[in-house]
C-alpha cells in the first residue's frame, strides 16, 4: 500500500520536521525538485525527511552558505578555503556566480526566492 504525495502534502511534511530548520519556501522549493527529480529518472521515491534533512541545508544566500560550510564569518577567508580566487573587484553577482559553479562542480544548488538549498558534498 503506497500514498502519493502532492507538492504541498511534501512542503508540509517536510517543514513537520522539528529537527530541520525549512522556510515555506525553502520547502516548496525541495519538494518540486524532488518532485521533478522523481520525474526525470523515472523511479518514484519514498519521501524520508531524516534523510532529506541530513542531505540538504538551507541557508538565505549563496554567500552565507559557504561562510557557514565553511565555518567562517568572514567571507574572504570562506572563498579562499574553498579554493575560490577572487581578483578584488568583483560585484556581489560576480561572486555568488563563483560560489554557484563551486556547488555544481561538488552538489546540487536550489536557488528560490529567499534563499538557496545545497546538497551535502
Amino acid at each position: 500500500m503506497k500514498t502519493t504525495l502532492n507538492t504541498s502534502d511534501i512542503a508540509r511534511a517536510l517543514k513537520s520536521d522539528e529537527y530541520a530548520a525549512w522556510t515555506w519556501n525553502g520547502a516548496r522549493a525541495l519538494a518540486e525538485y524532488m518532485e521533478q527529480l522523481e520525474e526525470d529518472t523515472g523511479e518514484e521515491m519514498e519521501l524520508d525527511t531524516v534523510a532529506i534533512r541530513c542531505d540538504f541545508s538551507e541557508s538565505a544566500s549563496l554567500q552565507d552558505w559557504l561562510k557557514e560550510y565553511q565555518g567562517e564569518d568572514c567571507l574572504a577567508v570562506a572563498l579562499e578555503r574553498a579554493g575560490i580566487d577572487l581578483n578584488g573587484d568583483e560585484e556581489d553577482e560576480e561572486i555568488d556566480d563563483l560560489i554557484r559553479s563551486f556547488i555544481q562542480d561538488h552538489g546540487t544548488a536550489i536557488e528560490f526566492d529567499g534563499g538557496i538549498i545545497v546538497s551535502s558534498f
